[in-house]
């Protein structure tokens, strides 16, 4: 599930609803650093992972990111095994990376109160790279065999419209290509997701082979409940 409005009691909320994961996005709403940090302390007295798209593949947003406590991240637009590996390389400390090295002010190592934090901080985070074009899908293969990189995560949307398909999320050459991806993700041994919010084609997907899936927005479920209680009344 999205966490889109910034809100940290939609985030609780999410939280607590049961859901596996819970999407806080960087990318297409209005929410920066200090709003991504007030969301993961939301998030932090629940059960659900809170997992944080930045904007773009960009080390210097990676590293605030990072140093403000996420712990999951989603790496948007990623077309290449080349960029893959940028991204490996943002979120790991030289020699392995380029993340630069401030941990002492940073929240991620509780101002260094966690012991040995930056020999340790590859293996406390998780990298995903979201496939979101035509070339991303033909790269798959290549993208999902970068070390470090922990799974893959679809974008229809973005997809769709790349194949010259603006808003046919569900048109059979983009489902296609979606299952192109999880099969190249699963032979690499690794995860693959899928961002989905039809019911029935997110439980297609999930036959199909989709290991985890985002299905709905804390701003979606607001629009669709304001307009039904609107529609009831009229």
């Amino acid at each position: 599930m999205w966490v889109c409005s910034g809100s940290s009691v939609a985030a609780e909320i999410a939280g607590a609803a049961g859901v596996d994961w819970v999407l806080i996005d960087g990318e297409h709403s209005p929410i920066g650093l200090e709003t991504i940090t007030g969301l993961l302390r939301a998030l932090a007295a629940y059960p659900a992972t809170p997992v944080v798209r930045v904007p773009a593949l960009d080390a210097v947003v990676i590293k605030h990111v990072l140093d403000a406590g996420a712990q999951n991240l989603l790496v948007p637009m990623v077309d290449t095994a080349e960029q893959a590996a940028d991204a490996v390389r943002a979120v790991r400390y030289p020699p392995a990376g380029v993340r630069g090295v401030g941990s002492a002010l940073a929240r991620a190592s509780r101002w260094n109160a966690v012991p040995e934090y930056l020999t340790r901080a590859a293996g406390l985070v998780s990298l995903t790279v979201q496939i979101e074009s035509a070339a991303a899908v033909e790269q798959a293969a290549a993208i999902a065999a970068v070390e470090g990189v922990d799974a893959l995560f679809v974008g229809p949307a973005d997809l769709a419209a790349s194949m010259g398909l603006l808003g046919q999320q569900g048109h059979p050459e983009v489902v296609a290509a979606v299952h192109r991806v999880f099969d190249a993700a699963h032979a690499a041994g690794k995860p693959v997701g899928v961002n989905c919010f039809d019911p029935e084609r997110a439980r297609e997907y999930a036959r199909a082979g989709a290991d985890f899936l985002s299905v709905t927005a804390d701003v979606t479920l607001m629009m669709r409940g304001a307009q039904e209680a609107a529609a009831s009344l009229r």
